[in-house]
């Protein structure tokens, strides 16, 4: 029985040499358990199985582990100079009007005072006026639920971006 090799751009990933996946896993996710958890379990024969390998660590960080991964999500509407994943999934808020600009950074900061980290949501595919609809509705939950949430919206960017890595493709910036 023959097995199919990998897609080209899974195989590069499983190929890499450790350091620089797990360089590759940290862009993905910020935190370290996640990224070291995912680079324990090369080589992936198929993209489902980084997938899942991906969304089982997820579902296992620990409330620290998850701290670490919130702390490389910047404020919706306010990527870092220079990181253009943030930049193109937030890119709903990019031609926002300045007035909903200026209230989803009211209503980030209110998150902030709730629940002590940024807000995260996947914003890809979202306009602005959608986000700032989900920080409002999550606003009223309480700190144990919207933990909850936020691992699930975690979960969603984190497949979103390892789909982007062993993309075929050799254009990784789109």
């Amino acid at each position: 029985m023959t097995s199919t090799p990998p897609p080209p751009g899974l195989a590069r990933f499983n190929a890499l040499e450790e350091r620089a996946a797990l360089a590759a896993l940290h862009e993905v996710c910020a935190s370290t358990a996640w990224a070291r958890r995912l680079l324990a379990a090369r080589p992936y024969a198929t993209a489902d199985d980084l997938y899942a390998a991906g969304d089982a660590a997820t579902a296992d960080l620990t409330a620290a582990d998850l701290d670490e991964a919130m702390a490389g999500h910047p404020p919706i509407g306010r990527p870092e100079p220079g990181d253009a994943t943030s930049a193109r999934e937030q890119s709903g808020m990019a031609g926002a009007p300045e007035g909903l600009r200026a209230e989803m950074l009211e209503l980030d900061l209110a998150y902030r005072e709730r629940f002590g980290q940024v807000f995260l949501v996947c914003a890809t595919g979202r306009t602005g006026e959608q986000m700032r609809d989900a920080v409002r509705e999550r606003l009223g939950n309480t700190p144990e639920r919207e933990r909850e949430i936020v691992r699930a919206e975690l979960g969603r960017i984190n497949r979103i971006r390892l789909a982007r890595l062993v993309d075929a493709g050799e254009d990784r910036r789109t």
